[in-house]
């Protein structure tokens, strides 16, 4: 069942708690945190994600016993690695002492193709040589699995970086906004070359 209204809180800085009391002498013990781990596709698009927590309850009896419980998280498009969902009173609970709070905090799965940066997406894609000098139009993969061609007229030099934009993260603060996606080309370059190619090469660069 999952936990709302007051409940339900999301934080983007760190915070500690630490054990206090109050005039009834009732104790606050430290939260427990708890790894989230999200997909870079379902940090981009969202997602509800279902966790279960198990915890220590004390019973009317006054004994103690185990119980499960399945909660709810709505993952929102453009949260980052180590924002934090609470659930207040969610955690173990002790005698004389108020439950404690269970926080779950997002940890990002590595990307076999993307690296975040921010709300911008960091893509690095390899290409021929003479692409690399003559132009060409090739298919760049965007998260989600679409595609889009992207076409080159310029000479591609080593670091050369191309910025498409809109095609990031989705920017959490922002109405239908999303970061940049920059690609970085690594150019191929032949193993070997006879004798008449690099004549040729030599007279194309003489020339140029």
């Amino acid at each position: 069942m999952c936990k709302s209204g007051p409940l339900l809180k999301s934080e983007s800085r760190r915070s500690t708690t630490i054990m206090f009391s109050n005039s009834s002498g009732m104790l606050k013990p430290p939260a427990i945190e708890k790894q989230l781990e999200c997909t870079m596709e379902e940090l981009c698009f969202g997602c509800s994600k279902k966790m279960k927590v198990i915890r220590v309850i004390v019973k009317e009896t006054g004994q103690m016993a185990q119980e499960e419980e399945l909660v709810t998280i709505n993952v929102k498009p453009g949260w980052k690695k180590g924002t934090k969902i609470t659930f207040e009173g969610l955690g173990n609970e002790r005698p004389g002492a108020y439950p404690a709070d269970v926080i779950f905090v997002i940890a990002e799965k590595r990307h076999p193709l993307f690296v975040r940066e921010g709300d911008d997406l960091e893509l690095t894609v390899e290409i021929s040589l003479i692409h690399a000098l003559t132009g060409c139009a090739i298919s760049i993969p965007l998260l989600g699995g679409e595609n889009m061609t992207l076409k080159i007229e310029d000479i591609i030099y080593p670091g050369y970086e191309k910025t498409i934009p809109d095609q990031g993260m989705p920017i959490s603060k922002g109405e239908r906004k999303r970061g940049n996606l920059k690609v970085t080309f690594l150019v191929e370059f032949p193993t070997s070359l006879t004798k008449e190619q690099r004549s040729e090469v030599i007279n194309i660069l003489d020339d140029s």
